[in-house]
């Protein structure tokens, strides 16, 4: 089993940053991808940034030059540091890690992001 947990999450203005941190837990040496994810209120949970145990991301046009997935493997977590947000931003975001032989999907129990004035 793979156990994840946001944190980070809140307020912040149009242009402000934020970090969301996601530790991870269990068995972490069979995760060979991790990411975010968010839904806003209304819409379909959609794809932010994933990055492989190799290092290579993928990055949703939405937040490409603006968000970044920095990680400390030593501290077991990995960030999603967002930069120059936009009110479209705000959603609850979701931290992903993929596992396994079978590909099982964690998911952290999400974090609320707002940007607003």
């Amino acid at each position: 089993q793979v156990q994840l947990v946001e944190s980070g999450g809140g307020l912040v203005q149009p242009g402000g940053s934020l970090r969301l941190s996601c530790a991870r837990s269990g068995s972490i040496l069979s995760i060979y991808v991790m990411g975010w994810y968010r839904q806003a209120p209304g819409k379909q949970r959609e794809f932010v940034e994933t990055i492989t145990v190799g290092g290579i991301t993928n990055v949703a046009d939405t937040v490409k030059g603006r968000f970044t997935i920095p990680r400390d493997n030593a501290k077991n977590t990995l960030y999603l540091q967002m930069n120059s947000l936009k009110p479209e931003d705000t959603a609850v975001y979701y931290c992903n890690a993929v596992w396994g032989p079978n590909s099982i999907n964690s998911w952290g129990q999400g974090t609320q992001v707002t940007v607003s004035s």
